[in-house]
C-alpha cells in the first residue's frame, strides 16, 4: 500500500545547528503516529518543513505517491494537511464562527459556516456553539475550536503539537475519541507529546528523534513509557526522589485573598487562603482559565492586594511590587515562556539579569555588573543542562523547552525563601521533566516552600505533599495527596471549594 506521506532524507541545517539529519518515515491512512524527542531534537522543524513553513536543504517528501514541497502553509492545506498548533492563535473578542473564518481561504456566509460547525461538532465529539465569544471559552474549548477549523478543510493528515497539555482528564478523552474517529476515517495523524502514557494509548507507531535523527521506532501499546523516554535521551531516566522533611513555621499565608479581573477576559481571585509551610510543596491544579495567571501575579507582586491579605514570614506583603518580594526571598516564574518569564530578543545574560540583579547582587551603585550577570547565566546554563550555544544567544533561539529550564533554574539558583511557578515542565521533555522536578523537591528538601501551579496532575501527584484545586477563582481546601483519586480531583477542580473531601 501507497503511504499517505513520505519523507525521505529530509535534511535541515541552521548556523551552528543541525535540525534535522537525513529524517525518513512513512505514515499511512488512518495510522495515529507519534512523533517523539527530546527537546531540540528536531520535532518542530521537521513538522514545519511538511506543513510549509520551513524549506528543507535535502531529502523529499511525497503525499500519496506524488512528488510534496509546500511553499507555504495554504499550499500544504490545499494538498491536504492540517496543523493544530501548541500555542493557539484566536482573536479572544471574536466569536468562534469568525475566528474559523479567519482561517479559512474562502469563507462561506457566517450563517452557513455556523451550520458547517454544528455538523463537525456533532459528527466528532466536539460540542461547541459557533456563536461564543472566544474569550469566554476554556482551554479545551479553544482547541476545538482550532480542531474545527481544520476538520471544515477536510484534511488527509492532521497534526497535533502537544494538544493536551491544557486539558483536563475528561478533556483529553474527549480528544482521544475525537482522534480515534477521524482515524477510523482514514485520516492520518502526525502525533507530538511529552506525555508518553497517552502516546501508548492512542498512537500505532512511534518515530524516535534524537539530536536530529530518527533513533528507533517502535510500537507504543507494547513499549512502556520509560523505555519511550530513554531511546528519546539515549541513557538510563533517574526517577525524582526526595528525603522525608517535616514541615517547618508557616512562611506565606494568604487570607481571602480578592482581586478583580485584570482584564475583560481575566478571572478574579475570590476569598483565597491558604498557609505553606517551610520544606512543603503545595501543588494547584486546575483548568486553565481559572485563576492560575492571577494567582500567580498575586504572590509575585506584579498586581498588589489589599492590606492584610498577603503575608510572608510574618509581615504584610501585599502591597509591595515584584524587586521587595524578590528581595525578601519571594520569587516567581510564570507559564508564559517568552514574553513574560523572559525577553524574547536580549540574551540569555540580560534575562539572567532581569530577576537576578536583586539577589544574585549584579548591579553596584547603580551600574549593572554585565561580568557577574554572564557568570550567573553561565552557571544556570550548566546546572541545568540549557542546550545553547552560550549565555550571549538571544531567549527566542532556545526551544521551548530549553527556555523552561533556562527560566526555572535562574529562580531556583537565587535561593528562594518562596518559590511560585506556574507550568514548570510545560511542553518539556521526560528528561528534562525529570530534571525540574527534581530541582522543586531538592528546594524544598532545604527548607524552602514551594507552590506548584500545573495542569499535569501527574506532575502534582509525584512532588507535592498537599493539592487544592483552582476553579473560577475559588481555591478548594488543600488535601494530601497521599490517597487522593482521580475522583476526588476532579471533584475539587469542579468546584468543591472549602470542603474536606473525604478519603476512601
Amino acid at each position: 500500500m501507497t503511504p499517505l506521506l513520505s519523507l525521505s532524507g529530509l535534511t535541515k541545517a541552521y548556523p551552528g545547528v543541525i535540525a534535522n539529519d537525513d529524517v525518513s518515515l512513512q505514515i499511512a491512512a488512518g495510522e495515529v503516529h507519534a512523533l517523539l524527542g527530546e527537546n531540540g531534537a528536531g520535532k518542530s522543524t521537521l513538522v514545519k518543513m511538511i506543513y510549509g513553513l520551513v524549506k528543507p536543504d535535502q531529502g523529499e517528501m511525497q503525499m500519496h505517491g506524488a512528488p510534496f514541497a509546500p511553499a507555504e502553509p495554504r499550499a500544504a492545506r490545499a494538498a491536504g494537511v492540517g496543523m493544530v498548533f501548541q500555542h493557539f492563535s484566536l482573536f479572544d473578542a471574536l466569536t468562534v464562527a469568525e475566528n474559523i473564518a479567519l482561517g479559512m481561504e474562502n469563507a462561506p456566509k457566517l450563517r452557513d459556516l455556523s451550520e458547517q460547525i454544528r455538523q463537525v461538532s456533532d459528527t466528532y465529539g466536539l460540542p461547541l456553539a459557533p456563536n461564543r465569544v472566544v474569550g469566554d471559552l476554556s482551554a479545551g474549548e479553544r482547541q476545538r475550536v482550532e480542531i474545527i477549523r481544520c476538520l471544515l478543510q477536510d484534511p488527509k493528515l492532521l497534526i497535533m503539537d502537544e494538544p493536551t497539555s491544557v486539558l483536563t482528564p475528561q478533556e483529553v478523552q474527549i480528544l482521544f475519541e475525537t482522534l480515534r474517529k477521524l482515524s477510523a476515517d482514514g485520516t492520518a495523524i502526525l502525533y507530538i507529546s511529552h506525555k508518553l502514557e497517552e502516546i501508548r494509548a492512542l498512537c500505532d507507531t512511534a518515530t524516535i528523534l534524537r539530536l536530529g535523527r530518527v533513533v528507533g521506532t517502535c510500537v507504543p501499546r507494547d513499549t512502556t513509557a520509560r523505555d519511550m523516554a530513554e531511546m528519546m535521551v539515549g541513557k538510563v531516566l533517574a526517577t525524582p526522589t526526595r528525603a522525608g522533611v517535616e514541615p517547618g513555621e508557616i512562611v506565606l499565608a494568604l487570607n481571602k485573598l480578592s482581586l478583580p479581573s485584570p482584564s475583560a477576559f481575566g478571572m478574579p481571585l475570590r476569598e483565597i487562603s491558604l498557609e505553606l509551610r517551610r520544606g512543603e510543596i503545595l501543588g494547584i491544579g486546575g483548568v486553565a482559565g481559572n485563576g492560575q495567571d492571577e494567582l500567580l501575579a498575586a504572590l509575585s507582586g506584579e498586581t498588589p492586594a489589599p492590606v492584610g491579605m498577603v503575608q510572608f514570614q510574618g509581615a504584610d506583603i501585599a502591597t509591595l511590587g515584584p524587586n521587595a518580594r524578590r528581595k525578601q526571598g519571594l520569587l516567581a516564574a510564570p507559564e508564559e515562556r517568552l514574553g513574560h518569564a523572559a525577553a524574547p530578543d536580549m540574551s540569555l545574560t540580560e534575562n539572567a539579569m532581569l530577576t537576578g540583579a536583586v539577589r544574585e547582587r549584579l548591579d553596584r551603585g547603580g551600574f549593572l555588573n554585565w561580568p557577574a550577570a554572564r557568570g550567573f547565566a553561565e552557571r544556570i546554563i550548566s546546572a541545568f543542562d540549557v542546550r545553547t550555544p552560550g549565555p550571549a544567544n538571544a531567549a527566542r533561539s532556545l526551544s521551548g523547552g530549553n527556555l523552561q529550564k533556562f527560566v526555572i533554574g535562574r529562580e531556583v539558583l537565587q535561593r528562594p525563601e518562596v518559590l511560585v511557578v506556574n507550568q514548570p515542565t510545560w511542553g518539556v521533555d521526560a528528561s528534562a521533566a525529570a530534571a525540574i522536578r527534581q530541582a522543586l523537591l531538592d528546594l524544598a528538601t532545604g527548607g524552602a516552600a514551594v507552590i506548584v501551579i500545573s495542569q499535569d496532575l501527574d506532575e502534582l501527584m509525584e512532588i507535592a505533599d498537599r493539592f487544592a484545586a483552582l476553579n473560577e477563582g475559588r481555591l478548594s481546601a488543600p488535601q494530601p495527596t497521599k490517597g487522593l483519586s482521580v475522583e476526588q480531583i476532579g471533584l475539587m477542580m469542579g468546584g468543591a471549594h472549602g470542603m474536606e473531601v473525604a478519603h476512601v
